[in-house]
C-alpha cells in the first residue's frame, strides 16, 4: 500500500515535469537563427568550427561562397 502512495506523487511530478520542459525556443537557437540569416544575407554558409563554446559566434564560422576574389593575380 505504501508504494501506491508514493508512486502516485512521483508519476504526477514526472508528468508536470515533462509539460514544463518545452518553453519555446532557446537563446542559443534564437542566437543561431539570428547567425545564420545574417551569414545568408552575406552570401555565406554557416558552418560549425567544431568548438562547443555555448556561443553560436564561437562555435560557427560564416563561409562565403560564390563571389569572386579581391585579389590581383
Amino acid at each position: 500500500m505504501r508504494i501506491v502512495l508514493f508512486a502516485a506523487p512521483a508519476a504526477l511530478a514526472l508528468t508536470l515535469s515533462a509539460c514544463a520542459s518545452d518553453m519555446g525556443p532557446s537563446r542559443y537557437q534564437t542566437e543561431m537563427e539570428q547567425l545564420a540569416a545574417d551569414c545568408a544575407a552575406r552570401g555565406g554558409v554557416l558552418s560549425p568550427t567544431g568548438q562547443q563554446s555555448g556561443r553560436p559566434q564561437l562555435d560557427n564560422v560564416c563561409k562565403i561562397t560564390g563571389q569572386p576574389s579581391d585579389r590581383i593575380n
